[in-house]
């Protein structure tokens, strides 16, 4: 499976028109001239509303992602984007991590760092904070070493419509499981396509700065996250792309286009994959009456769910574990592995999306490109 654009010399041609597309001909949300990458129409919740309601207009202002991408049960925790652009995602789970915990937002582009190191006094003060919890570090997403990202010192990585501009997704990938410490989570939103991309289309510079040439087959995700020792991908919403440019979707042809938040887990090597029993507390703010893991569970307060191995492990091993009671399966045998059950999950966002119409099925930021509207306008 070919993983990056090709050579080095060409992953470095990549990378600088990239930057120059995001750096010097994108001035706004606006400029962008698809509609593959911008903010989904479906109603953010409260307490993320109230956050971002919060930001300096400049730094919204400069926004591309798929969509808010803000995971659950945050507080107190260390979270670093891939990709974080003028800051939007940074500066909202700034104010949801809370004094004592921290985000770090590395990216390549020095026009957008430069905005968002720009409000880091004033969203500080905005937030009542004695001293920033947020940094920004200038450095490339595959090569997070080099930027100075210590192995295992993340809880949850985020990224946001950011890995499809990568020209090498397999490293972005790898350097993401080596930072997250055990338990960890990859909670990430972009576009995916419902084939591999021709060479010939992903030379062409608009269409990769668009987030559509540089979009992964959504299979080969999961072939890396395998490769990689990634749990398998949990779908957590998905819709259908309008392009909303003939000239692009002429050039494109059969291509078709996805936008997806998946999430996955880093687990110890040694981790046990017994299906058991679960019932949720209703204490993570936000999912007071149900949370909404994937596409596949939704666990309402106070229900007992009967989960898969994989689930019930990242379950146990992440953040989510104080916020579940755990039971053995009746008559289950543990050490004859006879609870090991493998997930039953949705992969394909395309199917998923058709299943539901193309409205994101769980999320509770509105997820990732949907209903093509902004919601920080």
């Amino acid at each position: 499976m070919a993983d990056t654009f090709g050579s080095k010399q060409t992953d470095v041609a990549v990378r600088d028109d990239v930057k120059d597309y995001y750096g010097k001909i994108l001035k706004k949300t606006a400029d962008l001239k698809s509609k593959a990458c911008v903010p989904g129409a479906k109603p953010t919740r409260g307490y993320i509303r109230k956050a971002l309601d919060e930001l300096h207009p400049e730094v919204i202002a400069r926004y591309y992602g798929c969509g808010l991408l803000v995971p659950e049960c945050v507080a107190g925790c260390r979270v670093l984007d891939l990709g974080c652009g003028s800051g939007s995602d940074c500066y909202v789970l700034s104010r949801l991590v809370g004094q004592s915990g921290h985000v770090t937002g590395i990216d390549m582009t020095e026009e957008q760092l430069e905005v968002a190191r720009k409000y880091m006094d004033y969203h500080t003060q905005r937030f009542g904070y004695k001293k920033p919890n947020v940094d920004f570090v200038q450095g490339y997403i595959e090569t997070l070493r080099e930027a100075g990202v210590e192995e295992a010192s993340y809880d949850i990585i985020i990224s946001n419509c950011v890995v499809n501009l990568s020209p090498d997704k397999a490293s972005v990938l790898r350097e993401a499981y080596r930072v997250l410490k055990n338990g960890g989570e990859l909670y990430f939103s972009d576009v995916y396509s419902n084939a591999r991309i021709s060479e010939s289309l992903r030379a062409d510079k608009v269409l990769w700065g668009e987030c559509l040439s540089g979009a992964l087959w959504w299979e080969d995700l999961m072939r890396l996250a395998e490769e990689i020792g990634f749990t398998v991908p949990r779908l957590v919403s998905a819709n259908i792309i309008s392009i909303g440019n003939e000239q692009l979707e002429k050039i494109l042809g059969d291509y078709k286009f996805a936008s997806a938040t998946y999430r996955l887990f880093k687990l110890s090597k040694n981790s046990e994959k017994k299906g058991c029993l679960v019932m949720y507390d209703g204490n993570i703010m936000g999912s007071e009456e149900k949370f909404e893991f994937d596409a596949k569970y939704t666990f309402k307060v106070n229900e007992v769910v009967e989960v898969d191995g994989d689930t019930a492990e990242i379950l146990k091993s992440s953040r989510f574990a104080e916020e579940f009671t755990f039971q053995p399966q009746p008559g289950c045998r543990a050490a004859s592995g006879t609870c090991r059950a493998e997930p039953e999950v949705m992969l394909d966002p395309f199917k998923q999306a058709q299943q539901f119409g193309g409205v994101t099925v769980a999320s509770s930021t509105g997820g990732c490109c949907g209903p093509q509207e902004s919601c920080c306008e």
